[in-house]
């Protein structure tokens, strides 16, 4: 059976934890005899459980329920007076209504948290150091290939990979999303080479990419592509956050 909306908004309240301690017996006792109000109560819950886990309690500085209530008094006496409404039932759709309004400025701003510390925490938790070995068989390492993410720089450290006499090594890096394989220059088969030639590129295809080295002219290809086919390749995989 599905929720009216009066009752839904009711169930966001009692998650929120914005209803008084009478009104909250009563939404209590509800949902132990009506599945549909109890498992809007829980979806709102999971909604909201963000908020638990990653804002910090906040004291309010005092109660202004009392002073609001008091002006809404005073201000309905006249009105009703000249049409002899109840005020207790005109006071009723008052703060009905408000509280309606509070609490769906409650839930936008609830929301709108949630997806702040989602997003901070993926942050926070998002790899920055990857490495990769370029071989030509698990039991053959050449290159060890070193990136940061968020720099796009990287190092490559030469293993056991002497390059053939009168040629040289050249790096590039192989993604569907670039098309045809981009050169990341000539590397040093005896020493460190460092360099931040990947930051031409997005660092989801930097991540994603895989690595390979080909043999070329000691300058590197003189077309821009590989002449030849990789002797050594390898995928990055991420280190450290």
């Amino acid at each position: 059976m599905s929720l009216d909306p009066e009752d839904d908004l009711l169930a966001a309240e009692y998650a929120l934890g914005t209803l008084d301690p009478a009104e909250r017996a009563v939404v209590a006792a509800r949902r132990q005899r009506e599945a549909a109000l109890d498992a809007a109560i829980s979806v709102w819950e999971r909604r909201l459980a963000p908020l638990a886990e990653a804002a910090p309690e906040i004291p309010a500085a005092r109660d202004f329920l009392p002073d609001i209530e008091a002006r809404i008094r005073a201000a309905s006496r006249p009105a009703v007076a000249r049409v002899g409404d109840d005020p207790v039932a005109a006071l009723r759709v008052k703060l009905s209504r408000w509280r309606a309004l509070a609490v769906a400025a409650s839930l936008v701003a609830a929301i709108v948290l949630a997806g702040a510390v989602g997003r901070e925490a993926t942050r926070e938790t998002l790899p920055h150091e990857f490495v990769a070995v370029l071989q030509k068989s698990p039991d053959a390492p050449a290159f060890a290939v070193s990136v940061n993410i968020d720099t796009r720089e990287f190092t490559v450290r030469p293993v056991s990979a002497p390059a053939p006499t009168g040629k040289a090594y050249e790096l590039w890096i192989i993604d569907a999303k670039l098309g045809a394989p981009r050169s990341l220059g000539v590397i040093d088969s005896a020493q460190i080479t460092r360099a931040d030639k990947l930051r031409a590129y997005d660092p989801a295809v930097v991540a994603d990419a895989t690595y390979a080295v080909t043999v070329e002219q000691p300058g590197g290809s003189p077309t821009g592509a590989p002449t030849s086919a990789p002797v050594f390749f390898g995928k990055l995989i991420p280190v450290g956050p």
